[in-house]
Protein backbone atom coordinates (compact mmCIF):
# COMPACT_ATOMS: atom_id res chain seq x y z
CA UNK A 1 0.00 0.00 0.00
CA UNK A 2 2.94 2.35 0.27
CA UNK A 3 3.47 2.58 -3.41
CA UNK A 4 -0.12 3.13 -3.32
CA UNK A 5 -0.09 6.17 -1.78
CA UNK A 6 2.79 7.50 -2.66
CA UNK A 7 2.41 11.28 -3.98
CA UNK A 8 4.41 13.90 -5.88
CA UNK A 9 7.49 14.91 -4.55
CA UNK A 10 7.64 12.03 -1.83
CA UNK A 11 5.03 13.06 0.36
CA UNK A 12 2.66 10.46 1.36
CA UNK A 13 -0.99 10.71 0.68
CA UNK A 14 -1.05 10.18 4.87
CA UNK A 15 0.76 12.64 5.55
CA UNK A 16 -1.07 14.83 3.03
CA UNK A 17 -4.25 14.41 5.36
CA UNK A 18 -2.69 14.48 8.54
CA UNK A 19 -1.40 18.23 7.51
CA UNK A 20 -4.99 18.92 6.75
CA UNK A 21 -6.33 17.25 10.48
CA UNK A 22 -3.73 19.76 11.69
CA UNK A 23 -5.55 22.84 10.40
CA UNK A 24 -8.91 21.30 11.82
CA UNK A 25 -7.43 20.67 15.12
CA UNK A 26 -7.45 24.34 16.61
CA UNK A 27 -11.23 24.48 16.25
CA UNK A 28 -11.72 21.08 17.72
CA UNK A 29 -9.34 21.48 20.34
CA UNK A 30 -10.98 24.89 21.62
CA UNK A 31 -14.07 22.49 21.92
CA UNK A 32 -12.43 20.12 23.80
CA UNK A 33 -11.70 17.53 21.34
CA UNK A 34 -9.34 16.31 18.34
CA UNK A 35 -9.55 14.00 15.80
CA UNK A 36 -6.98 11.42 14.13
CA UNK A 37 -6.75 9.62 11.26
CA UNK A 38 -7.00 5.66 11.69
CA UNK A 39 -6.63 4.70 7.93
CA UNK A 40 -6.59 5.28 4.30
CA UNK A 41 -8.45 2.35 2.73
CA UNK A 42 -7.73 1.43 -0.70
CA UNK A 43 -10.56 2.93 -2.46
CA UNK A 44 -9.24 6.39 -1.18
CA UNK A 45 -11.89 6.51 2.21
CA UNK A 46 -10.09 8.45 4.89
CA UNK A 47 -10.94 6.78 8.21
CA UNK A 48 -10.86 9.29 11.31
CA UNK A 49 -11.67 9.10 15.08
CA UNK A 50 -12.76 12.04 16.61
CA UNK A 51 -11.94 12.53 20.25
CA UNK A 52 -12.73 13.82 23.30
CA UNK A 53 -16.27 15.99 23.51
CA UNK A 54 -16.07 15.64 19.56
CA UNK A 55 -17.09 11.71 20.30
CA UNK A 56 -20.04 12.54 21.84
CA UNK A 57 -21.11 15.97 19.83
CA UNK A 58 -24.40 16.22 18.20
CA UNK A 59 -22.84 17.96 15.74
CA UNK A 60 -19.51 15.79 14.80
CA UNK A 61 -21.12 14.43 11.98
CA UNK A 62 -21.81 18.38 10.41
CA UNK A 63 -17.96 19.42 11.34
CA UNK A 64 -17.30 16.08 9.69
CA UNK A 65 -18.81 16.67 6.27
CA UNK A 66 -18.94 20.47 6.32
CA UNK A 67 -15.18 21.29 7.16
CA UNK A 68 -13.01 18.50 8.15
CA UNK A 69 -13.65 16.22 4.83
CA UNK A 70 -13.34 19.34 2.76
CA UNK A 71 -9.81 20.08 4.22
CA UNK A 72 -9.14 16.67 4.19
CA UNK A 73 -10.15 16.81 0.13
CA UNK A 74 -8.54 19.83 -0.57
CA UNK A 75 -5.13 18.53 0.68
CA UNK A 76 -5.94 15.26 -1.06
CA UNK A 77 -7.52 15.02 -4.06
CA UNK A 78 -7.01 11.29 -3.95
CA UNK A 79 -9.38 10.77 -1.28
CA UNK A 80 -12.96 10.30 -2.03
CA UNK A 81 -15.07 10.53 1.30
CA UNK A 82 -13.87 10.71 4.77
CA UNK A 83 -15.63 8.78 7.41
CA UNK A 84 -15.97 8.49 11.47
CA UNK A 85 -15.24 5.67 12.93
CA UNK A 86 -15.46 4.68 16.67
Amino acid sequence: MADRNEARGGETLSRKIEEALETCRPALRADGGDIELVRVTDDGIAEVRFTGECKTCSLSIMTLRAGVERVVMRHAPEIRRVESVP
